[in-house]
């Protein structure tokens, strides 16, 4: 069982950057996939980034490609997202999830568990 507790939300303005990080508990940390997830209102969850146990391996959702960057600190059982150039359109609940696999896939139904999310409103 791994519980994920996301923080680093907040209020923005647009060109703004902001940096979440999620905390994990639990031992195996280190061999999860894990992931980001947003899901804004009206809409979908959609897929952010994910990174894969080593780090080594990474996945951007087009919509993020070159603004922002997944990393992970194994040691510190973190994992965090450095969201620069932010636009009013990344406004929503950002989620943290991990996954059992080794793969860095982009669809949710992969990851076995979430955080309860953190929310970014990036003002125009």
């Amino acid at each position: 069982q791994v519980q994920l507790v996301e923080s680093g939300g907040g209020l923005v303005q647009a060109g703004g950057c902001l940096r979440l990080s999620c905390a994990a508990s639990g031992r195996t940390f280190s061999s999860y996939t894990m992931g980001w997830f947003r899901q804004a209102p009206g809409k979908e969850r959609e897929f952010v980034a994910a990174i894969n146990w080593s780090g080594d391996n990474t996945r951007y959702a087009d919509s993020v490609k070159g603004r922002f960057t997944i990393s992970r600190d194994n040691a510190k059982n973190t994992v965090y997202l450095q969201m620069n150039s932010l636009e009013p359109e990344d406004t929503a609940v950002y989620y943290c999830a991990a996954d059992r696999g080794t793969r860095t896939y982009s669809g949710s139904s992969y990851y076995d568990y979430w955080g309860q999310g953190t929310q970014v409103t990036v003002s125009s």
